[in-house]
């Protein structure tokens, strides 16, 4: 049975960047950064749960590490006066032994990232709210922000049910196999009374394409055959409203022009016939 490919993954090196850049010159070194990597996203994951992180950037360079964190409120993580970031850098520098640079992003829009909509809506299913009314909600805020296109799926004992099933919704457009169409995956876990409900999404934000002096051609071709429609629509109704008025002028006026000889209206008395005597 097919399985889906992680839409990111699929896409690293195409159109999307690693999460993680550095390199090694000792091969031998390459699994511990690589699990001190994934120690650190886990243990800032868990920590900042609640601010809503979408994405952890790494970049190493000798002895320092360069963290990018996207979360969607940073005043949570920066807290007041920088005293939440700075006890964050030092717990990170005690961890890894190193010099530790700590940078925030904001997500501008959390409804378009695909993470943050999959874990709201765990939230919502761990608070006891029906996980169909929780994904639709979902979709509902993240078309109206403006995405593409946004699949949803959850599986698990959904409702309570027995039998574990996986049930999902969709709107709009997400071509998972287009390597070119801008794909954001998310995955979150719901720990529910009943075991874990798994929740996956994918928000489409449109395609990647090269650029023509900073103008997409896709996107300059179809805003040129959008314009000429609506060119030609504009003079199509332009020449309905000049006949129309043509129409109406000829309507209020008997200018039939002259009639051709030869020819008499229908209607008219019959021609006169002239009988000649013997």
């Amino acid at each position: 049975m097919g399985q889906k490919v992680n839409a990111h993954g699929l896409r690293v090196g195409v159109i999307k960047d690693w999460d993680s850049r550095w390199f090694v010159s000792d091969k031998k070194e390459f699994g511990n950064l690589l699990l001190e990597d994934h120690n650190v996203r886990k243990f800032l994951k868990n920590r900042l749960y609640s601010a809503g992180v979408a994405k952890i950037e790494i970049e190493r360079s000798a002895n320092k590490m360069k963290l990018d964190l996207h979360v969607a409120k940073p005043g949570v993580v920066i807290g007041r006066a920088g005293a939440g970031i700075d006890a964050l850098k030092a717990e990170l520098e005690k961890m890894t032994k190193k010099t530790v640079i700590v940078n925030i992003v904001e997500v501008r829009n959390p409804d378009k990232d695909a993470q943050l909509v999959a874990e709201n809506i765990a939230l919502a299913i761990e608070r006891r709210v029906a996980f169909r009314r929780a994904m639709k909600q979902a979709i509902q805020r993240a078309m109206k922000s403006g995405v593409k296109g946004i699949k949803v799926s959850a599986s698990g004992r959904l409702g309570g049910a027995e039998m574990a099933r996986t049930e999902g919704y969709s709107e709009g457009n997400v071509p998972l196999q287009t390597l070119r169409s801008d794909i954001n995956y998310g995955f979150a876990e719901a720990n529910t009374t009943y075991g874990k409900t798994g929740i996956k999404v994918w928000i489409c934000n449109g395609e990647v394409l090269p650029t023509r002096n900073g103008v997409n051609p896709r996107e300059d071709r179809r805003d040129n055959r959008r314009n000429d429609r609506r060119d030609n629509k504009r003079n199509d109704r332009r020449d309905n409203r000049r006949n129309d008025r043509r129409g109406n002028d000829n309507r209020g006026t008997n200018n039939r022009g002259a009639r051709p000889q030869g020819q008499r209206p229908q209607g008219s008395r019959p021609q006169r016939t002239e009988n000649k005597g013997n």
